[in-house]
């Protein structure tokens, strides 16, 4: 339950800056571990409670699900909430899972879950391409896995394509090919497919010299813009700095303390006022098998399904002119007319898939040889999901009554996205094993991390994965 702060690196251990930010990481990330250990005897006793009720009514529930055709999934991302969901997604369907993840996150408190049959660690791909692939490679033969799902991390999403002409050879793999995925991941190439499609996009323009912002003739555009790196930036993807600034010094102050370079592409993007959301989807040669829509902020917690006609439409024209087999998210801004804009693609899971936390139909979706009748979305019985200690982490923040009201509100409609009462154990190891862990490591280094994502299982470092 850590406050969003942001925090400077220092220039050189030996400097006055890099001694404060080292005692700032000091105080704040053994404050974090206090309230985790408060949190931690509450947290065993709802997990203890789970585990007992789940044994006094065994005798009276009814036995696992066996599939027709039982197979063996391959799911990576084990740190990521989106993992552990379609882990039980698949495992309620009657299928075997097997869960990955980094070497760095052998500590995943997922890898608990009663879903899982086998938990393995392999080479980060950015570090060790060559090692990921083979290590992929030989679980699949040793597990005899059948559909590789990947739940990638933004920077694992390439490395996944690049492995599947080598795992295709003994299973499937239900991911895109490497050209599909660079384009998707590209903001600015994903929006130019788009807009070739005729599908609806703001202006965009791709930057490679910040001179070219400085440069950039303003007065005849009718809206603001924004830069966003097209390498994935966990820290600066927050920053949504209108351009220009109100003054041309600002605006080249603002431009050149980013990192953009001929390597290291940013787009500068049209401001579109209006309605944030986000959506997954799941297809296959080009079917829309499963979607939800949800509305969408900065850093994303929080889930509920929103009809959205226009979106499933925009969605759906994209991956059938594609003839896209995967997973894949965009981020929507709805206009005030109405009209709604995709700003970017990733090639991935999307967290708002916790919103399917009760649908029987999941794993259908993603195995299913046969046509669905219709794409797959929330059952309208599914509460919108958050994560508690974010939730917890927010009350500390309350200054009036309607925002008390809000956050009570948000508690009582809504379920945890990582507790479920068939399976707790998960909701007491990533809280209190893997986040734990991970803030010790950091102790031991005295390194600065900007806060923690419960929901994706780690810290959020400048600099990190």
């Amino acid at each position: 339950m850590a406050q969003s702060i942001s925090l400077s690196l220092p220039q050189s251990p030996t400097s006055s800056t890099g001694v404060s930010v080292k005692v700032v990481a000091l105080f704040k990330t053994l404050g974090t571990l206090t309230l985790l250990l408060i949190a931690l005897p509450f947290n065993a006793l709802i997990v203890l409670i789970s585990l007992l009720w789940g044994i006094v009514r065994s005798p009276f529930t009814k036995k696992a699900v066996v599939a027709a055709h039982p197979q063996t999934i391959l799911v990576s991302g084990a740190k990521m909430t989106k993992a552990l969901q379609l882990a039980r997604s698949f495992h309620a369907a009657g299928h075997r899972v097997i869960l990955i993840e980094g070497h760095k996150y052998w500590l995943s408190g997922h890898r608990f879950s009663k879903a899982v049959s086998r938990f393995y660690t392999v080479p980060a791909p950015q570090e060790d391409p060559e090692g990921y692939i083979q290590a992929l490679v030989e679980i699949v033969k040793k597990e005899k896995v059948d559909v590789y799902v990947p739940v990638c991390s933004p920077v694992a999403s390439y490395y996944d394509s690049l492995a599947k002409p080598v795992l295709s050879e003994y299973c499937e793999v239900f991911h895109f090919d490497p050209d599909i995925t660079k384009m998707l991941d590209d903001k600015f190439a994903f929006t130019d497919r788009a807009r070739s499609l005729g599908l609806s996009v703001p202006k965009s323009f791709k930057i490679t010299d910040p001179q070219q912002v400085i440069n950039f003739d303003f007065s005849q555009e009718t809206r603001k813009y924004i830069l966003k790196s097209i390498d994935y930036d966990s820290v600066r993807r927050l920053n949504l700095t209108k351009l220009p600034c109100d003054t041309p010094e600002e605006t080249a102050a603002f431009v050149n303390s980013l990192p953009i370079s001929p390597e290291k592409p940013w787009i500068m993007q049209e401001f579109i006022p209006g309605k944030e959301l986000c959506t997954h989807s799941t297809v296959r040669d080009g079917e829309l098998r499963l979607h939800c829509c949800s509305n969408s902020s900065a850093f994303q917690i929080n889930y509920e399904n929103v009809e959205n006609p226009q979106i499933r439409q925009w969605v759906q024209h994209f991956v059938k002119s594609l003839a896209l087999t995967g997973q894949v998210s965009f981020d929507f801004i709805q206009a005030e007319d109405g009209t709604v804009y995709a700003i970017e693609c990733n090639p991935r899971t999307h967290s708002a898939i916790t919103m399917f936390y009760n649908h029987p139909g999941v794993a259908d979706a993603y195995l299913s040889e046969t046509p669905l009748a219709a794409p797959l979305e929330p059952l309208a019985s599914s509460k919108p999901s958050y994560f508690l200690y974010h939730e917890i982490w927010r009350l500390t923040g309350i200054r009036s009554w309607k925002q008390l009201q809000t956050s009570v509100n948000t508690l009582v409609r809504g379920t945890d996205a990582i507790y479920s009462l068939d399976d707790p154990i998960p909701f007491l190891t990533l809280h209190h094993w893997q986040i734990p862990l991970l803030l010790l490591k950091n102790l031991q280094q005295l390194k600065g991390w900007v806060k923690i994502d419960f929901n994706i299982g780690k810290l959020v470092e400048l600099g990190g994965d």
